[in-house]
């Protein structure tokens, strides 16, 4: 009497709808978590290596290593 109570469990065709709900849900996370990459981390760091080559003087730069011993090729004067 019981068994007749209780609905039969879905044996057909249930991997393919599980797959489903499954795959758009991992496609939907995996955007999210790329654009808050892209945003949150690539573009600050691309601005930040645009700002400090925007008034960035190799040469200063050399010098000052030069200056401080730091190159064995070009020694201190």
């Amino acid at each position: 009497m019981s068994a007749a109570l209780l609905p039969k469990p879905q044996m057909r065709g249930l991997l393919a709808r599980r797959m489903k709900f499954h795959l758009l849900g991992a496609f939907l996370v995996s955007m999210g978590y790329a654009t808050l990459y892209k945003f949150g981390i690539a573009e600050p760091r691309k601005q930040a290596y645009a700002d400090f080559y925007r008034n960035y003087d190799p040469m200063k730069d050399f010098e000052a290593m030069k200056a401080a011993g730091v190159l064995e090729s070009a020694p201190p004067k």
